[in-house]
């Protein structure tokens, strides 16, 4: 294990939900000295699946083994509630695994929630020098590094401050700071960074960069951003219902995920399994790009033309506040824009969808996108309350390309540069 950061060898995590007891304190004491053991629980069922959990069961993640070297930078992607958490706080200690084991070769530095190991009380300074003797290291240590630690943070008007009077971005800014100078061997960061600036999140991945390949450090990083865990990390992690469904380099790891190598997917996704998605809301049937005579677009098109999204699907459970739509992304998974069948300008007009079968049909702004390659997801939402399929993890989706215009300005012998493509009036002033 000498170029090995971190070794996770068949590590599983169950929650119990409700009831967090079976009766009776002899079984009890049994399954817990059994799971402390790391044997089988006595009392389960013979035969069982016992990963496919029940009413009471919960498993965060399921027989999980990967080794990742020092000085790697990781990424970690996956849906909601796919383990990606669960798994940085068994290595942070901030929860015990189930079963397995997991064994790091160094100090860590966890950056998972905003505050982390901060106290409210003390002040910046303070904090830092707490968060140093956390991680063993001497008060002189610490001092050595305290300019270039609040230097970094842009917060040294306030480093006097007790810390909870720090807005969410400030607390994020100075918390990183501390985990990316202070003496740890391996940094681990979630998505509590987009709680920064675009400019502090620039700043923290340039860091985390040079952390790994100037210092030798390693990195674990996760977050829903796919740009962003493309430029930092080098290798990835696809988490699925509590286990690695794939891994390898990132930016296979990332079209795995995105669907972007399924021919199926190109101009149009249906259903095609014979049974409904397990949704409880709106289960679709079918989505699809379409040319200006409803066809499914199945080749380059060339720009300018009309431009149709069709959406089909099954209402199971009436919801005044259920939403569908799309959302229109660009090559590099940038949002261009998303709509949802409510767009009225009439704001005291809400369509309802109804129990049974639904058909929508939508044009995209006419003559408006330039040449290039475009991707369409599929969104559904209960408003204000919960995405059921969201911008960044809807797997419904479908692929499209636009070829330079067949009609453009006399002056123009290439592609339009930029993401819009359309005519504009020009008049002359007086």
């Amino acid at each position: 294990m000498n170029d090995i950061a971190v070794r996770v060898e068949h590590l599983s995590k169950m929650y119990r939900l409700g009831v967090i007891n079976s009766g009776t304190l002899r079984t009890d004491i049994q399954t817990r000295l059994a799971l402390k053991l790391g044997k089988e629980d006595p009392n389960s069922k013979i035969g069982e699946n016992k990963y496919s959990g029940d009413k009471d069961h919960f498993w965060a993640l399921k027989d999980v083994s990967f080794d990742v070297k020092k000085g790697d930078r990781v990424g970690i992607i996956g849906k909601n509630g796919a383990g990606k958490s669960t798994i940085l706080k068994i290595m942070s200690r901030i929860t015990a695994p189930t079963e397995g084991t997991i064994k790091i070769k160094g100090k860590i530095a966890s950056l998972l929630e905003v505050g982390t190991g901060f106290n409210g009380e003390l002040t910046g300074r303070e904090n830092i020098f707490l968060n140093g003797a956390i991680l063993g290291m001497k008060k002189r240590q610490v001092a050595k590094k305290m300019d270039s630690i609040i230097d970094f943070s842009g917060i040294e008007h306030y480093i006097d401050t007790p810390v909870k009077r720090y807005s969410s971005g400030m607390y994020v800014r100075l918390a990183f700071a501390v985990a990316a100078h202070l003496d740890s061997d391996i940094l681990i960061a979630d998505e509590v960074l987009a709680v920064g600036d675009a400019e502090f999140q620039k700043k923290a991945l340039g860091k985390m960069e040079s952390l790994s390949t100037g210092e030798g450090r390693t990195v674990f990083f996760v977050s829903h951003n796919l740009i962003t865990v493309g430029q930092l990390c080098s290798y990835a992690y696809l988490f699925k219902n509590g286990c690695v469904a794939y891994h390898g380099k990132t930016i296979d790891v990332i079209d795995y995920y995105t669907g972007a190598n399924v021919a199926v997917r190109q101009g149009e996704w249906k259903n095609n399994s014979g049974s409904q998605l397990k949704e409880e809301y709106f289960s679709p049937t079918l989505f699809a790009i379409l040319d200006k005579y409803h066809n499914v677009i199945k080749k380059p098109l060339p720009a300018g033309e009309a431009l149709f999204i069709k959406i089909e699907g099954i209402c199971k459970e009436e919801n005044p506040s259920l939403q569908i739509g799309f959302a229109l992304l660009d090559s590099d998974d940038n949002v261009i824009l998303w709509s949802f069948h409510t767009d009225h300008v009439d704001n005291n007009l809400w369509p309802k969808i109804s129990l049974g079968n639904n058909a929508y049909l939508v044009q995209l702004p006419y003559a408006v996108l330039n040449a290039g390659k475009y991707k369409i997801r599929f969104l559904s939402a209960i408003y204000s309350v919960k995405w059921l399929y969201s911008p960044t993890e809807s797997d419904i989706l479908v692929e499209f390309e636009l070829t330079a215009p067949e009609k453009q300005s006399y002056y123009i012998t290439g592609s339009r540069p930029g993401v819009l493509s359309f005519f504009l009036e020009w008049e002359k002033g007086e």
